[in-house]
């Protein structure tokens, strides 16, 4: 499981340098190859390709005429590329999404269970410092949290 928020930095090639922490969990339980992506090309999101083709099989099995489905895989298409990680521990961010997302400089990683989500600092502060809502906490509650 990813936790935390480390900062990193997103160097003129456009690698990510992960952060020492996440890079042992993902030497300790992932092969070196991601799909990288987004839903919204705000946010860089990594997945360890074991996490992605759990989610791909389970997109398989809905129609494809399903529209979120068609939705999901035109972002996820648009956005990604699968991508390996090199021996200093650095992932290529696809250019299309470091544009969109503008992830150049320093960025923040952050744990999200199961991939990892890099923003720029800009958008990572404003995350943090949403509400969390009533509404949300109830969810929650209803999903036994």
């Amino acid at each position: 499981m990813f936790r935390g928020n480390y900062p990193s930095r997103v160097d003129d090639k456009g690698r990510i340098k992960v952060p020492a922490d996440f890079k042992r969990t993902l030497d300790e339980r992932y092969s070196a190859k991601f799909y990288i992506t987004s839903l919204d090309g705000q946010v860089a999101n990594i997945y360890p390709i074991d996490e992605w083709e759990r989610i791909e099989a389970k997109m398989a099995g809905l129609s494809n005429l399903n529209p979120a489905k068609k939705k999901w895989l035109n972002k996820v298409n648009y956005y990604g590329q699968e991508v390996e990680m090199d021996a200093q521990g650095r992932l290529l961010l696809p250019q299309l999404l470091r544009q969109s997302a503008n992830l150049s400089g320093d960025v923040t990683v952050q744990g999200n269970l199961t991939y990892l989500e890099v923003c720029n600092l800009a958008i990572s502060d404003a995350k943090a410092k949403e509400e969390f809502t009533a509404e949300d906490a109830k969810t929650l509650e209803e999903l036994g949290i």
